[in-house]
Order: C-alpha cells, then sequence, then structure tokens
C-alpha cells in the first residue's frame, strides 16, 4: 500500500516523538539519583558566653547543618559548667585547659576533648585612664600606639591600697582595681587570679607552697573588685554600658573586641577612640578546648576543628587558630593597638594549685569602695 506524502510526515514525526521519549527516560535512568537528606541531630551543652557570635553565625551553623547537626547552647561560666547538670548534655566549652582539669577533678568525663582556638588574657580600659596609668607608670605606650600593663607595679599598687589618683589617674574614684569576673565561676577571672599568684611567686607559675604564703593577699586583691559577674561577655557588655565611672578597667578576652569591631561596626564605631586593650605584661594563653562528652559532641569538635570553621573564628569572632596557623595580621580588624604576636606569656600554674587558688577565693566578697 503507497502511503501518502501526509501520512509519511505523520509516521516519521510519531517515531521522532517515540525517540525523544525513550532518550529522556535512557537518560534519566543514568543520571545518579539524589542523596539522601542529612538527617540532623540536636546537639545540646554549655558555651562560655565569649563564644555565642560564633555559634550563632550563620555560616557556623550551615556548616554544622552540613554534617547532621544542629547546635544548642546553654552559657556558663568555665568552671561553673563543670559541676552543673550533665543530663543531656553533649559537650561543655570552657575557655581553658585549667578549667578541663577542674572538670576531671570532679568527675567529668570526656570521650574525647582538645584545644579549638586560643586567645590571651588582655585588660580594657578608656583612654583617659590608659594614659594617666602611663604618666604614673604603671602602663606603657609604644611607638605603634600598643599599651602594655607592668603587673608586678600593678599587683604591688593593690597590695598598698594605692587609689587611681596615686597611680596617674587623678579623676578615679577610689582605690586602683582591675574587675574581673568571679574566679571561682569563670575563665578570665580565674586566670587572672593564676596570673596575680604568679606574680607574687616572682613571675614562676605558682606552687602549692607559695599558694599557702600568698592567698590572704589574692583573696584581698579580689575583694576589691566590684560585682563580679560570671560570663566574660557580661562583664564586657556592662564595661561597654556602665563607662569609665564604674569599671575603669576590667579583664577579658583579646577576642572579645575584635569580635565587636568585625560584626558590630556601628557599636565599635561608638566606642574605638575611647576603649584601650591593653596587654598585661605576662600575661596568660586561654585555651579554649571542646570537650565531647558523646558521639554527638565528637561530630560538634570535628566541625570547629574543620579548616573553614578556624578560618571564621578568626576573621569574624577574633579568636587565633589552635596551631596559630592559617590566620592573616590582626591589623584587619582595625583595632588601635593589637599585637600579632605576643611578647611576654606566663604558663598557668599546675593544676594541684590551681585547684588550691580557687579553694581559697571561694566566699571572698567584694568591699565596699
Amino acid at each position: 500500500m503507497k502511503l501518502s506524502k501526509s501520512k509519511i510526515i505523520g509516521l516519521v514525526a510519531l517515531l521522532a516523538i517515540v525517540a525523544i521519549i525513550g532518550g529522556t527516560l535512557v537518560w534519566r535512568q543514568a543520571q545518579p539519583k539524589p542523596a539522601a537528606p542529612v538527617e540532623t541531630v540536636k546537639v545540646n551543652g554549655y558555651l562560655g558566653g565569649e563564644k555565642i557570635g560564633l555559634f550563632d553565625d550563620p555560616a557556623f551553623q550551615k556548616a554544622a547543618a552540613a554534617q547532621g547537626i544542629s547546635i544548642d547552647y546553654r552559657k556558663a561560666g568555665s568552671l561553673a559548667m563543670m559541676t552543673s547538670d550533665m543530663k543531656g548534655m553533649d559537650y561543655l566549652f570552657p575557655s581553658s585547659r585549667a578549667a578541663v582539669e577542674y572538670g576531671a577533678d570532679k568527675g567529668v568525663k570526656a570521650a574525647q576533648s582538645d584545644i579549638v582556638f586560643n586567645s590571651p588574657i588582655v585588660l580594657y580600659t578608656h583612654k583617659a585612664v590608659a594614659d594617666g596609668l602611663v604618666s604614673g607608670g604603671l602602663m606603657s605606650k609604644n611607638k605603634d600606639g600598643v599599651y602594655s600593663m607592668d603587673m608586678a607595679k600593678a599587683v604591688d599598687a593593690m597590695i598598698h591600697d594605692k587609689t587611681w589618683a596615686d597611680v596617674g589617674y587623678t579623676a578615679g574614684y577610689g582605690q586602683f582595681r582591675i574587675d574581673s569576673t568571679d574566679p571561682v565561676q569563670s575563665n578570665s577571672g580565674n586566670e587572672y587570679a593564676a596570673l596575680i599568684a604568679n606574680v607574687l611567686n616572682g613571675g614562676q607559675p605558682a606552687t602549692t607552697d607559695s599558694l599557702a604564703r600568698d592567698k590572704e593577699t589574692i583573696k584581698s586583691i579580689f575583694a576589691k573588685s566590684g560585682w563580679m559577674e560570671t560570663s566574660s561577655e557580661d562583664s564586657f557588655n556592662q564595661f561597654l554600658t556602665l563607662g569609665v565611672g564604674s569599671k575603669p578597667m576590667m579583664v577579658g578576652y583579646e577576642s572579645q573586641i575584635l569580635d565587636l569591631a568585625a560584626n558590630q561596626p556601628d557599636a565599635f564605631k561608638q566606642i574605638k577612640d575611647d576603649v584601650v586593650i591593653v596587654y598585661p605584661t605576662p600575661t596568660v594563653w586561654s585555651t579554649h578546648t571542646l570537650m565531647a562528652l558523646d558521639k554527638k559532641g565528637e561530630k560538634l569538635l570535628t566541625v570547629l576543628k574543620s579548616p573553614a570553621i578556624q578560618k571564621l573564628a578568626w576573621e569574624k569572632h577574633g579568636f587565633r587558630a589552635a596551631n596559630f596557623t592559617g590566620t592573616d595580621s590582626i591589623k584587619r580588624f582595625k583595632v588601635n593597638g593589637t599585637l600579632d604576636q605576643i611578647p611576654a606569656v606566663s604558663e598557668l600554674p599546675r593544676n594541684n594549685a590551681m585547684q588550691e587558688l580557687i579553694e581559697a577565693l571561694k566566699g571572698v566578697t567584694p568591699q565596699p569602695q
């Protein structure tokens, strides 16, 4: 049977359609199946307040989600978290190895732990105070605008009940003091106490013998403090809010001013010409250590140690990398008076001395100024 021209065209079109459909089916079958969605589990733990900015960062949360974890936290001081209720907790994130050892003595057992970030202990003050203390000899300022505090002179001034006017800040009221967080609950206050103990021991790490001699002196120094917060972040916010009349000088982490500059530029602009970062001579390193209590905590540790998060933690939140590599100059933050390298660092006392120091400071209450 001879087909008409129109029927031939129709048949060709039908064959073409069949070929296209068949080819599409073959192509689809050849494609890899889409990956199954990552099952997300919630990871709970205690977190030092100075690291909340990082944990709330969307980039950090996205990296965690890619590993199947959604992170929740409760804010707690580094020492306080070691004696808190651990039920349902997958990690602890204190700010020092000393806190980890304190926890071990309290029976806290980590499945895995590692140093994740580093940050030196610094002092924060106001420009008028800093310049006054430079004129009084407790502090110095180098040609690059970096302020340093001679801790031996500062401790001596506190021991001898020097006033702010005595040490060069004539507008100051009451006795010269350096406010800190509670040394029995929070790491920055605890490391400041250790630094004082080292200074009283001639610059060497304090021992149980030296503390037997010096602990009453250390207690008297802390008794001069105002109200001691349990969180370094709360203390820093109070310092920024209350001003020079209430908190002339405080102990904190270097990362706090860097985080403020990177994430709250408008707020930083308001305080950048007044707030001064001061490097104690010597200072101590705060070693932020993640304690994984179970497998979920170990997943969080993996995320924190990844190169991408180490980079994020430095560039957006001011935490120096655990291995001190892969970070550019601190000048990136445009914070005046900062240092790339910390020249004078003291080692923390051994665990037995740190435990004795904590016990000695329990129950110390601030005296009225």
